[in-house]
């Protein structure tokens, strides 16, 4: 059995919030297995505070989150990718880079915590759902079979991942 690290890529318009939440859950859940990242489109030059505050209090390391751009990750001497995955509907209708290597994707879109309105306990809850919704999805994708399945099967699961609502209930 091959100890291949899978490099997977988290994709948001803003990279403040929703894609910074999944980096940190797959880094976490993928167990040295998978090393995660994130970028943004049009990156808003920070991590959303409410983010940073609840990554925090559920002991992620927050060390070197930072919002930016998905170009950094078309560059040459960018880690070689095996999963994009966008978190959110403008990123997944946007046109993404030319990733080298062909990396599998899907798409896993999720409400905008950061857009959620109301007083700071509901809009903290809000960040609170999007990071469980990512760990229901994430834990379903660590746990496929990767090696075992042929490429089109594993097309399938992933795009099955953004569309099961089980993953996100």
């Amino acid at each position: 059995m091959s100890d291949k690290t899978y490099n997977v890529l988290f994709l948001c318009t803003g990279n403040s919030a929703r894609s910074i939440l999944a980096e940190c859950a797959l880094n976490r859940l993928g167990h040295g297995r998978f090393r995660a990242y994130s970028a943004g489109s049009f990156p808003k030059g920070e991590v959303h505070p409410f983010a940073l505050d609840l990554l925090r209090r559920q002991d992620y390391s927050t060390d070197g989150l930072r919002s930016k751009s998905w170009d950094e990750f078309a560059a040459p001497g960018a880690p070689a990718l095996d999963f994009v995955f966008t978190v959110c509907d403008n990123a997944a209708n946007e046109v993404c880079p030319i990733w080298p290597g062909q990396p599998m994707t899907a798409h896993w879109g999720l409400p905008d915590p950061a857009a959620a309105q109301g007083n700071e306990a509901e809009r903290r809850l809000a960040f609170a759902d999007t990071l469980r919704m990512l760990n229901n999805r994430i834990g379903a994708f660590v746990n496929l079979p990767i090696r075992s399945l042929d490429k089109l099967s594993l097309q399938q699961h992933l795009h099955d991942i953004g569309r099961d609502p089980s993953a996100s209930a």
